[in-house]
């Protein structure tokens, strides 16, 4: 079994839950608003909107366009904002600022906009981009609010009919989150640690993660801790912080050895985070601590890096925690919003939590007990000889679901389309170790003269930060994903990072744009949560053009590959919607759900889908929206509907 632990909900904790303000259920998606980035608190981006169906997605027209030109110094940048439509109004972020804007649902007019000016805090945050959205709280009397995690790590409460800064939140509306942080000894708070993913708000309490620095060439073993806090969403009054890296007397503790807890950072919560307001749940996909592929300087499990936390969402208390990976050397850090459901598994309804992970499982748990609905047994894994890293003797492995991508690497899963194709694939992978699902990185210039190791999924997945969507009517849960590889090497940390070892280099393709693994490189896979089996995979787009010009083969001669990019999903009670990517292609497919067979494809006028697709109903008209990205041009918001 998986290591799971849980701690019993006191009588109190059901008296605060009952106090909580009525919100949306976590797992019964949307209808006519988008009132959370995932659709719903339980991010199953789900919509019961159905005027747009089979008979008609194919007359789909672009209704309006948004561009980002002006806001702020780089508006070219790629977007991930998923907006969200309260109370008649769209809300998203845009620029490298994360200027937060309103926009007129039927038109695409600009409403109004809200600018902060972060100076240095700006230029040092580590995670300088659009960010994936805003959050909305309302007391139910006429105070509503977005709230705005900035890219230097504010965070901003703001009037949601003006835009105006609400003055008795934070500092005139603003909260420095860099204040009450816990921090390192020799490591500067600014420039350390900002976010890109919007506030959870669940009743009156917003639940705040983190992000940092890239952890493949830290320049310290030493880091900012990714703790996670809960601020009162009315003032802003700090109620709780969650340290991810435990301290003496805490929960978890001894999982860090050789007092490695004091220096080690990182653990953060850098994706979404999802709650369920019955229970005053929050659900919290955890990263892997500093660093990315070397962890001699922590050893131990390390908890809570690359777990599924589950906290009282009132006080910030451990409920219940699976760790999806013990001591994570491979960055596949959980990165994506855990998906509540309820569903109807072996005739018993179960309410779940679903977690997709870049390494291709599906982890499912009793989202109350955290209890593993299928069996996760803990398995041997292979163990490394890099000097000085501990490695975890085992790892879990689900049952059910299997999994949605290639694990582990080995001869078969070369590209073969010829005979000298394959040849030199086989002469790529032959400088690399390589072998099941958890083969350890290993030196770029080891005693075997190999330069590293050959993993499936690639370090950056599988799937990431796009996530899936659950359909509540048939229990499937839809996973875009990549079939990658990663060569992931060390060398000495030296004079780059006081580290005994850090990211080297490696890579391999066939061609520019062709790696050596075989396709499908892109794909959507479809798993049915009501018997934890694959009810479909399908590619995602259709074989780049550039593939059979660069390996000199008739286009007939070649598969459908997909593109090596993760579909942003949408899911409907008629349709499944799924853009192609950042790295993909200008199209917007529409799939039958139920099989994955394309019923429409629709043009993308600027570029690419980079936002992942959200949906609402405004005077009697159904839109879809996302935000999307071109090479040199603005990023936009684009929307589609029936023609009037």
């Amino acid at each position: 079994m998986g290591r799971l632990f849980a701690v019993r909900p006191s009588v109190a904790f059901f008296f605060a839950v009952l106090a909580l303000p009525a919100l949306a259920s976590a797992q019964r998606g949307t209808g006519a608003d988008w009132p959370v980035y995932g659709g719903d608190p339980g991010h199953t981006r789900y919509s019961s909107l159905e005027q747009i169906d089979a008979s008609n997605a194919d007359k789909l027209e672009v209704a309006w366009r948004w561009s980002a030109r002006n806001q702020g110094p780089n508006p070219v940048a790629a977007s991930q904002t998923t907006p969200i439509f309260v109370n008649g109004v769209l809300y998203a972020t845009a620029g490298t600022r994360r200027n937060v804007v309103a926009i007129d649902p039927a038109t695409g007019e600009t409403l109004w906009t809200y600018r902060f000016d972060e100076s240095d805090r700006l230029r040092d945050a580590p995670r300088v981009n659009s960010g994936r959205g805003v959050s909305y709280w309302s007391d139910g009397n006429g105070d509503d609010r977005i709230y705005v995690v900035t890219p230097g790590y504010h965070l901003i409460a703001l009037d949601a009919a003006t835009g105006h800064p609400i003055s008795e939140f934070g500092r005139n509306g603003v909260l420095d989150l860099q204040e009450n942080l816990r921090t390192r000894e020799g490591v500067p708070v600014n420039g350390s640690i900002g976010a890109s993913s919007p506030a959870a708000v669940i009743g009156d309490v917003l639940v705040v993660g983190a992000a940092l620095h890239v952890g493949l060439r830290p320049p310290s073993k030493t880091n900012t801790p990714g703790d996670v806090r809960g601020f009162d969403a009315r003032t802003g009054r700090l109620l709780w912080t969650f340290h991810t890296i435990p301290e003496p007397g805490e929960f978890g503790h001894d999982t860090w050895l050789d007092n490695a807890w004091t220096y080690t950072g990182n653990a953060a919560v850098w994706a979404q985070i999802s709650w369920d307001a019955e229970l005053g749940y929050v659900y919290l996909p955890t990263e892997a601590a500093t660093g990315d592929y070397y962890g001699g300087h922590r050893p131990g499990n390390n908890l809570f890096s690359t777990s599924i936390l589950t906290l009282d969402a009132r006080t910030g208390k451990r409920v219940w925690h699976f760790q999806t990976i013990h001591h994570d050397i491979w960055d596949w850090d959980n990165t994506n919003a855990p998906i509540l459901a309820d569903v109807t598994i072996d005739g018993q309804a179960r309410r779940i939590v679903a977690q997709i992970t870049k390494q291709g499982f599906v982890f499912v748990l009793d989202r109350v007990t955290g209890e593993p609905i299928w069996p996760i047994e803990e398995r041997p894994v292979p163990q490394g000889d890099v000097p000085g890293e501990w490695y975890s003797p085992t790892q879990p492995f689900p049952t059910k679901p299997a999994p949605f991508e290639r694990q582990g690497f080995s001869e078969a899963d070369l590209l073969d389309f010829t005979p000298e194709i394959f040849a030199q694939a086989k002469q790529i992978a032959s400088q690399y170790r390589w072998g099941p699902l958890y083969s350890p990185p290993s030196l770029q210039n080891a005693a075997d003269s190999t330069r590293g190791t050959i993993t499936l999924p690639a370090a950056t997945g599988g799937a990431n930060w796009e996530g899936g969507a659950l359909d509540p009517e048939t229990g499937f849960l839809y996973i875009p994903s990549v079939t990658a590889p990663s060569f992931l090497s060390l060398v000495a940390g030296g004079r780059v990072s006081d580290m005994n070892y850090i990211a080297g280099g490696g890579r391999g393709q066939i061609a520019p744009g062709v790696p050596i693994v075989k396709p499908p490189w892109g794909r959507i896979t479809a798993i049915d949560l009501s018997t934890g089996d694959h009810a479909w995979m399908v590619p995602n787009g259709d074989t780049p053009t550039t593939v059979a010009e660069r390996l000199k083969l008739p286009p007939a001669s070649i598969p459908n590959t997909g593109k090596a990019s993760r579909a942003g999903l949408l899911v409907t009670r008629t349709l499944l919607f799924a853009g192609e990517g950042t790295n993909g292609g200008s199209n917007l497919w529409v799939l039958n759900k139920r099989t994955g067979e394309r019923i429409a494809r629709l043009d993308i006028p600027s570029g690419t889908q980079s936002g992942v697709p959200m949906t609402y109903l405004h005077n009697g008209r159904q839109y879809v929206v996302f935000a999307t990205t071109a090479a040199g041009q603005p990023s936009e918001i684009v929307a589609y509907a029936l023609p009037q």
